[in-house]
């Protein structure tokens, strides 16, 4: 074995990064000089390294795929543990609903209940958004067949979209909830404290009017209430939200911003007075 001397090791030492500098500067100076040679040594050099490159790809893609299975096989037990907590929730729901659905029956039985007939419906199909009087409403394509009227309560397959406040021939206009001239009587189904839903135009109506000494809770269920006779009582809602400020919103269980079709309920109220019944005063007669 050479033993180089301490001197010469450490000129060598400091001659290596010029030595390396100079180097890659040749080659570049060559790749510019002669573009055909540098890219025939590319090519072999490529052609060289490519089954080395193959080789090394199957155990790295190998292993890829042990780390892939791995992780899958850790989001599946957490995703199996949350499934059993969720069908153990699941279980006890069900379980109170049975119990419920059986004490029901008995205190129905007890007092001598009448069920009340299913109303009559219709589905009509969203075919504009907002336009007329109204910011907030939906345009209904319906047939002559269909006897649509005023005052009927307009619903989605998840709760309260609003209500039919202008009938024509082929089509009819749903005034939405969320709109600023929207009025609708909700009672809060854990306190069953009585209050008025205002639209304001945005995603969230808002509450007012509630029985003093009643604080609306957030996450409580909002359902519509019988008063004045416009509403049959116990159609769901949404629940109370509140906002930044503290002021009780609705966050609505219908998808007002994705409405297809709706289904329009006659339950056979009058609390919706159309304009034509209004009586109008007489016109006061000119002085003599």
């Amino acid at each position: 074995m050479i033993r180089l001397s301490i001197p010469l090791r450490q000129a060598l030492a400091r001659l290596s990064l010029p030595l390396m500098i100079a180097a890659a500067f040749g080659i570049m100076l060559l790749g510019k000089a002669d573009t055909l040679l540098a890219e025939r040594l590319r090519t072999h050099l490529s052609d060289a390294l490519s089954p080395i490159y193959a080789a090394l790809a199957e155990p790295m893609a190998a292993v890829r795929s042990a780390i892939q299975d791995l992780q899958d096989l850790a989001t599946l037990r957490e995703e199996n543990g949350q499934l059993r907590e969720e069908n153990e929730r699941l279980r006890r729901w069900h379980a109170s609903a049975l119990a419920l659905e059986t004490e029901n029956q008995m205190l129905r039985r007890q007092l001598n209940f009448l069920p009340e007939a299913a109303p009559a419906f219709v589905t009509a199909r969203v075919v504009a958004d907002g336009g007329g009087t109204y910011v907030r409403a939906v345009l209904l394509a319906t047939g002559p067949q269909n006897s649509i009227r005023k005052g009927q309560v307009a619903l989605d397959e998840r709760g309260f979209v609003g209500r039919v406040t202008e009938v024509g021939s082929r089509s009819a206009r749903v005034l939405l909830a969320t709109d600023m001239n929207s009025r609708i009587p909700v009672a809060l189904e854990s306190s069953r404290a009585r209050a008025i839903m205002t639209g304001n135009n945005g995603t969230r109506p808002r509450l007012q009017h509630w029985p003093e000494g009643v604080i609306p809770m957030d996450g409580e269920r909002v359902v519509t209430s019988a008063e004045a006779g416009a509403f049959p009582a116990g159609l769901p809602v949404g629940i109370v939200r509140l906002s930044s400020q503290g002021v009780p919103e609705v966050e609505l269980f219908a998808r007002l911003d994705r409405l297809d079709a709706v289904r329009l309920f006659d339950y056979g109220l009058s609390g919706i007075i159309p304009p034509e019944a209004v009586a109008r005063p007489e016109p006061r007669s000119g002085r003599r």
